[in-house]
Parts: structure tokens; C-alpha cells; sequence
């Protein structure tokens, strides 16, 4: 080992090339975090995924862009600009069926095995079709909204990036609203960012269900990724689920039922990027509750916050998975208006390491509003889980489902895009007691038009708050939410629900609002900047 010092210039170049996607702006136009910590600033680069919507003949997609303003601009910062391209969708050459479930995959040409819509890669040989680079979604400036729709069955992935003033909290919102079949319903998504891992509790590889985990590729060398899936009794096994190649600037759709022969209600799906970099999601379709997408959870972690249960659930299932080498014991409370309360019957979860535990909380909040927060039952227990919920509202045929993975707290600002005059309730929750939350609220000018409004909230500590949310004057089209803690705040978390009825389907879809990491901690230039290198 070698002791190096590196420059401030140096450890902002190393950040970016760690991250991948942010870059930071050079100093003059950041804040100071705390005394000797660093300025924190924003971010001169992001990049946003968004995986093709949807496959139905009856289903209409909009697509929302947005970038707060706000955003202090470091020295040199350039006038942003903000776009989405098509990615290519790799399809097997001998069959095109997303639901067929054919095919045991085939290696390509570099050892990797592809995906496609049919689950992995069957014997047809693969096409990368070539794909349209006319820019979607360009955004322009901060604060307003653009959106487009599209009612395309072959609607393509999209793929983008955002840089200078515009990269801080871009965010881009895909709502799809389908009006019949297997997967009807109203399915969102925050487009995700690239990264290389990811948990998704809550996966199912059972007959009544289809669930494709999509792999989008936002570079321009192919990524090769493993999925590892873990049942009750752990490793569902299997070899079908690795060395998967996602070709550059292209998504691949898994089918999970394909990389098992063991049907499983209640799984986690670990995605593992070991070269390069993809986004991840999964979109679910029940036979009886409709479809929705289920965003990736937070990173593991001892604690977990899920926000957002509506309080007309009539039913809560609870899945969660212990990835490390312990076992995790965890207490389960639910927030509510008045406090922290525990489920009847569940004081403790006893969750296996390498397990995925599932339990059914039913309609856990009872017609109040409602967050699940876990910790640890031993408070100095270290064993990190991930976990997600699925929720139902409805009954007998009209039933619908959405997914609540555990989510980052709002430690800067989060952003949600694509709400209406009706139909938004925002989630606040504030899980620690005695740590009151503060958050000023914005709706942002509408797509049409539209003034921005600003509302301040309190979330008392230990307790979950819902609101119909602020709305612009003259509002015109779509807007966004933007949650900010004040400076005195307690930890918060926060989530956004759609609610679109179609006919007799309570149709709805929830999107967790984590940090949107709009900016970085930089050390000023007097402190030591030493770091250990091979």
C-alpha cells in the first residue's frame, strides 16, 4: 500500500469517475455543510433509465420531465440541458412472445448470456434492431414540467442523461394506465438511475404471476449481469440467471419464472452488475390484482422505513430478505397519525440470513394513514435487510395491487413528477420520537401553465402524516412535488400515491421519494485529503 495525496480537484475528478454519473461543480457556488466538513455542491452530470412501459394494445403511457430550481450553480456551471433517447430492445430471432417463457438461454459471443422477452436467450440467436436517437423529452429549463404519451404496444426503453444547471434532482416519472388484460391497472415509476446492485423483495416466480425484471444499459460497452433469486429456504439456484449480456444503449426483459423451476409466491431478485453498469426494475402482473411496478429498495441496512400504505388497504404483505451472514430479528411498527403502534400478533420478525420472510398484515392501517417502520428488536444488532411490501386495495374482482419497497430518507430534497389536479396524496413520515420533521413542500408550475405554491408541514416524531398536497395557481396539465427538510428537521422519508380510478378498479400506483442526491460533500481545500491506494 501507498499513502497519496490527492488535490481537491483530484478527489472531485475521483468522485465523478466512482459515481459514474455525478460530477460536481468547481467551488464558488456551493454551501458550506458544517464547520470543516466541506461544501456541498451540486452535481454537473445525472443519468435517468426508463424501461419500455408496456407491451398491452389497450395502454396509454405518459412520460413526465423535471428539474427543481434552486440549485446553487458552482463557478463555470453551463446552461443545462436535459434529454432521453430509445435504447434498443433485444429480442430472441425465434420468437418474439413476451409471455411464451421459452427458451434456456444461449451464449452470445463473448461468453454472456442475453435475456430477452421470452425470458433468457433462446436458440434463434440474438437481434439488437438498431434504435432511434430522436431526443424524448428534452427539458429546456428548472421549474416546469414537460411531458408526451405514447400508446405504442412496442414503446421502447429510453435511456438519458442531464447536465450543468438542469442534473441536480432531474427526475422523470413513467405513468402507464392499461385498460384491460392480465395487466391492467395503473402502473408508475421513477425512472431509475444506473448503478450495480440491486434488491428487489417482493418478486414472485408463481403461476399467477409474470414478472420480468428489465436491464437497461445506458453506456456505450455492454454490461454482464447476474440474477440471483432467494426463496424461503434460500438460493432458489440455478445457473439461467448468470452471465447475462445487456448490450450498450440497450434493455433486456427476464422473465423470473425462467430462471427457476420452482414456482415461489414470495422471493427477493438480486441483481449484480459485474461489469459495467445497468438500471433496474420489475414489472409485475397478478392474474387477479393487476399490474405495477416494483422499484429496487434501498440498499440493506439494519433499519427500514416503508412509507406510504394507503389507508384504505385491505390488504399489506410484508416480504423481506437478510443478505448478510446474520440473521435479523426486527421489530415492526406501524406510523400512524398518533404514534407508533405494533401489529397485532407481530411484536418481532425472526428474518433467516440468505432467507426472504414474507407476512401478511391484512389491512394493517385500518382506514388511517399509515408508514411500516422495522428496526432492530436487539437495539445493537448490525444485520442488515432489505424489504418491500405489496398492497392491495379493493375487494372480489376489483381488486389492484402496488409495491412499497424501504426507501432513503429525504435527506436534501426528493422529487416526484406527473400529478394532477386530482388524484396525488403525499406521504410524510417521521420515524424516530422525539425528532419532529419540518418540510416546505412546492408544487411546481404546471406543464401548461400554472403559478408554483409553496406549503410548510410538521411531522411530529414517531408519527406518519398524509396531505392532499399543494397545487399551482392555474394549474394547466402536470406538475411536480418537491419535498425539502428545513435545516432543524428530524429524519424524514416520503412517498406520493396516484390514485386514477378506471370504472369499478380502484387503480393506483406508489412512488417512494428518496433523497434525489442532487449534490455532493466536497473537503475544503485545508483539510487532509490523504487516501490509501493500491
Amino acid at each position: 500500500m501507498k499513502r497519496t495525496m490527492m488535490s481537491l480537484a483530484g478527489v472531485a475528478v475521483a468522485l465523478a469517475a466512482v459515481t459514474g454519473v455525478a460530477a460536481v461543480a468547481a467551488p464558488g457556488g456551493g454551501s458550506q455543510d458544517t464547520a470543516g466538513s466541506g461544501t456541498r455542491l451540486p452535481v454537473q452530470r445525472s443519468a435517468l433509465l426508463c424501461p419500455a412501459p408496456t407491451s398491452s394494445e389497450v395502454g396509454e403511457t405518459a412520460y413526465t420531465a423535471f428539474a427543481p430550481k434552486g440549485a446553487a450553480a458552482g463557478a463555470g456551471t453551463k446552461k443545462g440541458s436535459a434529454q432521453l433517447v430509445p435504447a434498443a430492445t433485444v429480442k430472441d430471432a425465434g420468437s418474439d412472445d413476451r409471455g411464451s417463457g421459452k427458451g434456456k438461454g444461449k451464449k452470445d459471443g463473448k461468453g454472456g448470456r442475453a435475456g430477452d422477452q421470452a425470458g433468457a436467450a433462446g436458440s434463434g440467436g440474438l437481434t439488437v434492431p438498431p434504435r432511434d436517437t430522436k431526443p424524448v423529452l428534452p427539458l429546456q429549463e428548472a421549474g416546469k414540467p414537460v411531458t408526451t404519451t405514447t400508446d405504442r404496444a412496442d414503446a421502447p426503453a429510453l435511456v438519458g442523461a442531464a447536465d450543468g444547471t438542469l442534473a441536480p434532482g432531474w427526475t422523470v416519472q413513467q405513468t402507464s394506465a392499461v385498460a384491460a388484460g392480465s395487466g391492467r391497472g395503473l402502473l408508475g415509476l421513477s425512472c431509475t438511475t444506473p448503478d450495480t446492485t440491486f434488491w428487489f423483495p417482493g418478486v414472485s416466480t408463481d403461476t399467477d404471476r409474470r414478472d420480468y425484471v428489465h436491464l437497461t444499459n445506458p453506456d456505450a460497452t455492454p454490461a454482464v449481469v447476474d440474477l440471483e433469486l432467494h426463496g424461503k429456504d434460500g438460493s432458489l439456484g440455478g445457473s439461467a440467471g448468470e452471465d447475462i449480456t445487456v448490450p450498450p444503449h440497450a434493455t433486456v426483459p427476464v422473465l423470473l419464472s425462467t430462471l427457476t423451476t420452482t414456482p415461489t409466491t414470495n422471493a427477493s431478485l438480486h441483481v449484480v452488475a459485474r461489469e459495467g453498469r445497468v438500471g433496474a426494475a420489475v414489472q409485475a402482473s397478478d392474474a387477479k390484482l393487476g399490474s405495477d411496478w416494483l422499484p429496487a429498495a434501498a440498499d440493506p441496512s439494519p433499519s427500514a422505513v416503508l412509507p406510504g400504505i394507503p389507508k384504505d388497504a385491505t390488504s399489506v404483505r410484508l416480504v423481506a430478505i437478510a443478505p448478510g451472514e446474520s440473521d435479523a430479528d426486527l421489530k415492526v411498527q406501524l406510523a400512524t397519525p398518533t404514534g407508533l403502534i405494533t401489529p397485532a400478533g407481530l411484536e418481532t420478525l425472526h428474518v433467516k440470513s440468505g432467507m426472504t420472510t414474507a407476512v401478511d398484515l391484512k389491512d394493517v392501517t385500518k382506514g388511517e394513514a399509515g408508514s411500516l417502520v422495522l428496526t432492530p428488536a436487539d437495539g445493537g444488532s448490525k444485520a442488515p435487510v432489505a424489504a418491500a411490501l405489496r398492497v392491495t386495495r379493493g375487494k372480489g374482482a376489483a381488486q389492484e395491487m402496488a409495491f412499497i419497497p424501504a426507501t432513503r430518507p429525504v435527506d436534501k430534497r426528493a422529487t416526484v413528477a406527473d400529478n394532477r389536479d386530482k388524484g396525488s396524496t403525499l406521504s410524510l413520515v417521521a420515524p424516530e420520537k422525539g425528532k419532529d420533521a419540518k418540510v416546505k413542500v412546492t408544487a411546481s408550475a404546471g406543464s401548461g401553465g400554472g403559478t408554483p405554491v409553496t406549503k410548510t408541514y410538521t411531522v411530529k416524531g414517531g408519527t406518519a402524516l398524509d396531505v392532499d398536497p399543494p397545487r399551482p395557481q392555474g394549474l394547466k396539465g402536470t406538475y411536480a412535488l418537491t419535498v425539502e427538510p428545513e435545516a432543524d428537521s428530524g429524519p424524514v422519508y416520503a412517498a406520493r400515491m396516484l390514485a386514477r380510478p378506471q370504472g369499478g378498479l380502484p387503480a393506483f400506483t406508489v412512488q417512494p421519494m428518496p433523497d434525489d442526491r442532487g449534490s455532493v460533500l466536497v473537503p475544503t481545500a485545508g483539510q487532509d485529503l490523504s487516501v490509501l491506494t493500491d
